[in-house]
């Protein structure tokens, strides 16, 4: 059995397999552990055991191989041609029945995408006819997104090199991940990203043609949406966030403290007032609870409170959510 090491078809022969056929037909035969490297030479039929010798193996003859192999293809294309046909067989009366009860040619105005196979599969064929521009947010989801960002790097490069644009829009606490500064740093073309203390779910929007936006918690699941009013909400309500966003890639722009008060801690104190959990603010802001709980105690440290029922008293009276962080655009 052909190892996965070895796993190709004839016409794509390995280097050792190569060599070691030539080496056979030189010398007549080969010893059976000789080919432990290029075990395809066997699995093609191309040097079998001797009669006397079990263990010795000898080259068949390169005109004999190449007939033997051209005639397993020519079976396999004449298979897929009766599969072909059998199948024409079989849907020919259902085409001819009515179809007004059957879903449209055309690609839908919305569907769901089930699994990330078949999303990511989705994507990709939108992203494959794409030219002019790639909207995206991306939320902390608490996992390392290196993953995600190697295997849609040649995709987004693919469209960069057409002129496309790439604008994504990720939280404030991932302005310094060195999985997404990497990616960008890779990418040759018009990409941009930027952040915001808080985004909305997933989405992204394709050539304003068409949006994919998360069905469930776990994004196992989304729809692919075509139709061209909520595609348009979908991109404007994009372009609104990019604005009141700060600039972190090409260019960064460092967020300035305010009396002392952070950025961070300015939308940690717009939420403690709102009556958040500690969780809850972890969640919106795309950090962990422990972070979370040590910028609380943090701005607590700052404006002098005791308690978390002060706090919430001093930030109110502090005018810090009135003032607004400012922010360099």
């Amino acid at each position: 059995m052909t190892s996965d090491a070895h796993s190709h078809g004839a016409d794509q022969m390995c280097e050792p397999g190569l060599r070691l056929y030539a080496q056979a037909l030189r010398e007549g035969r080969l010893g059976a552990g000789s080919v432990v490297d290029a075990p395809c030479l066997i699995d093609f039929g191309l040097l079998q055991p001797t009669v006397e010798d079990l263990d010795r193996l000898e080259p068949v003859a390169p005109a004999l191989a190449l007939h033997r192999l051209l005639r397993t293809s020519a079976d396999r294309v004449a298979d897929e041609r009766r599969r072909g046909e059998r199948l024409a067989e079989t849907f020919e009366p259902l085409m001819r029945m009515d179809g007004r009860t059957t879903a449209p040619a055309d690609p839908p105005a919305i569907c769901i995408r089930n699994g990330n196979e078949l999303i990511n599969q989705a994507i990709g064929e939108a992203m494959a006819d794409a030219c002019r521009e790639l909207l995206a947010i991306q939320p902390y989801n608490g996992q390392n997104p290196a993953t995600r960002l190697a295997a849609s790097l040649d995709r987004d490069q693919a469209m960069l090199d057409r002129g496309g644009r790439i604008r994504t829009l990720y939280q404030h606490t991932q302005r310094h991940s060195a999985a997404i500064m990497g990616r960008y740093e890779q990418l040759t073309g018009d990409a941009e990203a930027r952040t915001l203390d808080e985004v909305t779910d997933r989405l992204i929007v394709i050539d304003r043609k068409v949006a994919f936006i998360p069905v469930n918690v776990a994004d196992s699941a989304a729809l692919e949406v075509r139709h061209p009013a909520l595609v348009a909400y979908f991109a404007t309500t994009f372009d609104r966030l990019w604005r009141l966003a700060t600039p972190m890639y090409p260019e960064a722009v460092q967020q300035p403290s305010l009396n002392g008060v952070t950025p961070r801690q300015h939308a940690i104190a717009a939420l403690l007032v709102e009556g958040h959990t500690d969780s809850v603010i972890a969640d919106r802001l795309g950090m962990n609870v422990r972070t979370a709980r040590v910028h609380i105690a943090k701005l607590a440290a700052t404006l002098g409170s005791e308690s978390r029922a002060q706090l919430g008293y001093l930030i109110g009276q502090s005018g810090i959510l009135d003032q607004g962080p400012r922010e360099s655009r």
